[in-house]
């Protein structure tokens, strides 16, 4: 049996978590007492670390303000999700019930959360024991750089041509590339359709139904 591997990334593809983002990223430039950039600006930089992030969102401050907005991120977001837990998206669980199924399928997830954020989400929606591996920020430089997936198939074994890597941005599917990982898009995140297929995806569902039929029409064309 040929072991497969599917990555997820987390924020914008497996939960809705843009409240808590905008929410946050104003409480941490608040915190500055600098103006927070637009939201379209914030969504766009979902998936980066958040020191790139920041370097990103505010390029006229220098290191020691981008640190503190860091830090300020990080506590608004975990005093924020005491109150509120960031909400999966529809037909997330559903499809991650399916996928359970297949003996021959590992899942995994690789997101610019840290360690904590991660496990608190995933205990929140009681889905700790859903993934075989877990990649984050904590461990590896920002996306789009293949490190996370990299180590996501060096702690499964599983090749990178029968492992698919499932996101909602750019830099999802430019570090599915660098990793030699075909990248799959979806449509309810946070950045554009055109922009995931000009970084590479081979393709972009549309709902978490989709996810089962493209990912057995893709190892039928690889096998």
């Amino acid at each position: 049996m040929t072991l497969r591997l599917l990555v997820f990334d987390v924020d914008g593809t497996l939960v809705d978590s843009q409240a808590l983002i905008l929410g946050a990223m104003a409480a941490a430039f608040d915190a500055i007492a600098h103006p927070c950039p637009p939201r379209a600006q914030v969504l766009g930089i979902v998936g980066l670390s958040l020191p790139v992030a920041m370097a990103r969102l505010a390029p006229d401050l220098g290191a020691d303000d981008h640190a503190r907005l860091v830090d300020a991120y990080r506590a608004a977001f975990g005093q924020m999700r005491l109150d509120q837990v960031a909400p999966l998206y529809p037909g997330a669980r559903a499809a991650l019930d399916l996928l359970a199924q297949d003996d021959s399928l590992l899942l995994g997830v690789a997101t610019g959360k840290s360690r904590r954020g991660l496990s608190a989400l995933l205990a929140a929606h009681g889905l700790a024991d859903r993934f075989t591996t877990l990649q984050v920020a904590d461990d590896h430089p920002s996306k789009p750089h293949p490190a996370m997936l990299l180590a996501a198939l060096a702690e499964t074994g599983v090749e990178a041509t029968s492992a698919v890597m499932l996101g909602d941005t750019s830099y999802d599917m430019e570090m599915a590339r660098a990793a030699g990982v075909t990248g799959i898009g979806v449509s309810w995140g946070y950045h554009p359709v055109a922009q995931l297929h000009a970084a590479g995806a081979a393709q972009v569902i549309d709902a978490f139904d989709a996810l089962a039929p493209a990912l057995g029409a893709h190892w039928h064309r690889a096998a």
